[in-house]
């Protein structure tokens, strides 16, 4: 039993712990509960089933959401937990809050799509196949979601408040300064790198009892490729095979930085004649946002409108099929970024066995999803209910990623004068989490912990009391 719950708050990680993917975390104290993240669980079958299973905790009990981003492995359950009751606010900054709007309504839309077409072509091996949620049940959680500027305090009772402060890591991505009385709590989100292509570095922070450390690249250091000069051979090999350059990118952050790569180049001189699409409807809206927020990102206003201006957007759906049959040289940037639904796998369905054309790799694949199997060297790979064999060339560009890397993160968390208490490491996957454990008790000399999934620690004043799921 917690006796001690009214004095000290307690944080029991729900998702996120031991894999990148359902980020969730929930902080309880006195008689408050509050979500940090509310995340899908995305790749593999085993951590897909948890979307489905009862909630640990009643979604009624649960007072509000903090939201650091509009990712969907961080807002992607909010429909659910919103179908099952959670009536409370959604915090999160005010280019999150409409991210997250084009970014759950597309989920529920694939969802949907991908529903009916097991039920037409009867692979599901279910009945009835259904969705998780449907874009009505996202439409019921959107009057829920209220906007924050950067460095807020944000009162949540008379013993609890938070401020958000920039990450890095995409347009309105937060970190969360959390105080509980006289406890300092600090929970990083998904931190970018020391110096993103588009936005302002992560805020620097000095002080906290506690802290929530993202782990997604904990065992790597970025590679010093030169992105820019990748892409660009990349191109040039496509155009000299007659080929079709399909970029699965995701919608947000990746796609407007390699729209800016591709101006870049442009403007040098340097890249050969060659039409571009942007065949992502959030894609797309999602860009519309970046170019509404100009003052959230560290390039100008005049840059950000111009660098989509030789961009063709693919909105209507019978261009995209139009799109998809031509063979001509192209470059198609196309949803979703790890393979597991949206327009990339039309084109894959017609390119993907042709040698001729090459699939480009721009951003981490989670286990279990289409894209690592397939940049690991897969021979063929399901989708539409079929095996389809992999002779297309691919490649990968593994620096550009908006995930700050092992020495980023140790290089951020230098900056607080004392070290916590004890530092969480969740949000990356068991090897990824140790390495970056070991780096950090060596470097840093801080007591550091990896918490397991369901795992519940009281946060006292001298002593982490833990307990695991099973009691």
């Amino acid at each position: 039993m917690l006796m001690d719950n009214n004095y000290n708050p307690r944080i029991t990680f729900l998702g996120g712990a031991g894999t990148v993917t359902g980020s969730k975390i929930l902080l309880e104290f006195k008689d408050r509960k509050i979500l940090i993240d509310c995340g899908l669980f995305q790749g593999l079958k085993t951590l897909r089933l948890k979307n489905w299973a009862e909630f640990p905790v009643d979604p009624k009990t649960i007072d509000a959401i903090i939201l650091t981003h509009a990712h969907l492995d961080h807002c992607g359950y909010i429909p659910v937990l919103v179908k099952r009751g959670f009536s409370g606010e959604i915090h999160c900054t005010h280019p999150t809050k409409d991210m997250a709007e084009i970014i759950l309504k597309d989920s529920a839309k694939i969802q949907e799509e991908d529903a009916n077409r097991a039920n037409k072509y009867g692979y599901s091996k279910h009945t009835k196949a259904e969705a998780l949620y449907t874009v009505k049940d996202v439409i019921a959680s959107l009057p829920l979601f209220k906007g924050h500027e950067y460095s807020e305090w944000v009162i949540i009772n008379e013993f609890m408040k938070f401020e958000f402060h920039n990450s890095g890591h995409i347009l309105g991505g937060a970190l969360v300064n959390l105080k509980i009385n006289d406890k300092h709590i600090v929970f990083s989100g998904d931190i970018g790198r020391l110096n993103p292509m588009l936005l302002y570095p992560p805020k620097v922070l000095k002080h906290a009892d506690y802290i929530v450390m993202e782990s997604t690249y904990g065992d790597r250091v970025h590679s010093v490729e030169q992105v820019k000069e990748e892409l660009l051979k990349t191109i040039k090999e496509t155009i000299q095979n007659k080929g079709i350059l399909m970029i699965p990118s995701f919608a947000v952050e990746r796609t407007q930085e390699l729209v800016h790569l591709l101006y870049e180049l442009k403007n040098e001189g340097r890249l050969p004649k060659i039409d571009i699409y942007l065949d992502s409807p959030m894609g797309i809206n999602v860009s519309h946002v970046y170019m509404r927020y100009p003052s959230w990102q560290n390039i100008s206003q005049l840059e950000l409108k111009e660098m989509f201006n030789d961009v063709f957007f693919i909105n209507d759906y019978e261009q995209s099929k139009a799109l998809v049959e031509d063979k001509k040289s192209k470059i198609i940037l196309a949803g979703s970024g790890m393979i597991e639904g949206g327009r990339i796998l039309h084109y894959l369905n017609n390119h993907i066995d042709n040698p001729k054309d090459t699939l480009l790799f721009v951003g981490y694949q989670g286990i279990g999803t289409r894209g690592r199997a397939i940049r690991d060297g897969a021979s063929e790979v399901k989708f539409f209910g079929e095996f389809r064999k992999v002779n297309c060339q691919v490649r990968s560009i593994g620096s550009l990623s908006a995930h700050a890397d092992r020495n980023e993160i140790v290089t951020w968390l230098k900056h607080f004068k004392t070290a916590p208490k004890i530092l969480f490491l969740n949000h990356g996957e068991p090897h990824q989490a140790d390495a970056l454990r070991v780096k950090i008790e060596h470097d840093l000399k801080w007591k550091t912990c990896i918490p397991e999934l369901n795992d519940t620690y009281l946060l006292g004043n001298s002593v982490i009391k833990v307990y695991h799921s099973s009691q």
